[in-house]
């Protein structure tokens, strides 16, 4: 195989941005675009490639050596499965499911016969992410006893309207837009996650789905953890503002998305900015740190992430994000939910 036939299907922000990624590399090129939405010709004729109202009429006609997926949350699924089914590769966007019962039925589909799809957790690219990871499984921070968390940003009311409308609807929140890709980056960081509770607001702009989540987490090891989650909170304290790896977002390098809290330490994320103990042996509050910061090579995890898929495309290698990883932090996401619905404490279960 030379270049990687990739379609994409969903002509959105999220789908541009992998018509954008495919095209700069090397590996791959964009074969269709899928979308039926007015706007989407444009784009089409842009990159100069065929336009097709759906996946089923693109594999028909000019069958693509990889799909990605960057629909709406509840079109992941049957999609997915008529991929599954037609033995292409996929990247589904993230969340892998709008519910956690098409969530299973798509990981059992794509077990069933070892099929090729990788699920759109990009953060886990991330040379930062990476770094952070390789840090704490060092035990530079001693053990983990908690992290503090935060997603909070303000989408414009033009997320929601127009052709965006379906955002406004369950399913489509910040829970499962947002919420998801910090789960990965718990698991990622922390650990598996146990059991949660949570408490969600509705109260600034009235939809029917959440806009503010408060969070708290019980991580298999003991550790526990607390996270703010609200999409109408004017505040730079998330990832996409923090981190400097997306052009399209104002950066603030002096906030931070997370604090990793340890016995012998903390690191602040995605700065990496850590703080030791100068002389362990005498750890205490009186006692001043050592700060420094933890050095990283940037790279766009999008761009990693497309040239990761055009390896699984040829089978060189296998999904970093798996269906079965995406539905597991679909199961925290779930639970999250059911404990912000009914209070107390969730149980996740184990993937």
């Amino acid at each position: 195989m030379n270049e990687a036939r990739i379609a994409v299907v969903g002509a959105g922000q999220i789908g541009r941005r992998h018509i954008e990624e495919i095209s700069k590399n090397p590996g791959a090129t964009i074969s269709a675009i899928v979308d039926p939405m007015q706007g989407a010709a444009a784009l089409a004729r842009r990159v100069g490639r065929p336009l097709y109202d759906t996946l089923e009429a693109c594999i028909t006609a000019d069958r693509p050596d990889g799909v990605v997926l960057a629909t709406p949350n509840r079109l992941h699924v049957p999609q997915g499965l008529a991929c599954i089914a037609a033995g292409i590769p996929v990247l589904i966007e993230k969340p892998l499911a709008h519910d956690l019962d098409e969530g299973e039925r798509l990981v059992a589909a794509a077990e069933k016969v070892g099929a090729r799809v990788l699920v759109g957790h990009h953060r886990l690219y991330s040379p930062l992410l990476r770094r952070t990871v390789e840090a704490v499984r060092a035990g530079i921070l001693g053990r983990i006893v908690g992290v503090i968390g935060s997603a909070v940003f303000y989408k414009p009311d033009a997320y929601f309207d127009g052709p965006n409308t379906w955002r406004r609807e369950p399913g489509a929140g910040p829970l499962l837009i947002n919420m998801i890709h910090e789960i990965g980056n718990l698991r990622a960081m922390v650990g598996e996650i146990a059991a949660v509770q949570a408490v969600a607001s509705n109260a600034v702009r009235g939809f029917p789905i959440e806009d503010t989540v408060a969070v708290t987490l019980r991580f298999v090891d003991g550790a526990l953890g607390t996270f703010l989650l609200s999409d109408t909170a004017a505040s730079a304290r998330s990832w996409e503002q923090t981190s400097r790896e997306n052009d399209a977002y104002p950066t603030y390098p002096d906030e931070d998305a997370y604090t990793i809290l340890g016995t012998e330490g903390s690191l602040a994320v995605p700065s990496l900015r850590l703080k030791r103990y100068a002389k362990l042996e005498s750890r205490s509050w009186f006692e001043p740190f050592a700060c420094d910061t933890l050095p990283v090579e940037r790279a766009d995890p999008l761009a990693e992430q497309i040239t990761h898929f055009v390896a699984v495309i040829r089978g060189e290698a296998t999904p970093l994000v798996s269906a079965r990883d995406g539905l597991q932090n679909l199961r925290v996401v779930d639970a999250i939910m059911r404990a912000a619905r009914a209070g107390g404490t969730v149980e996740v279960p184990a993937g």
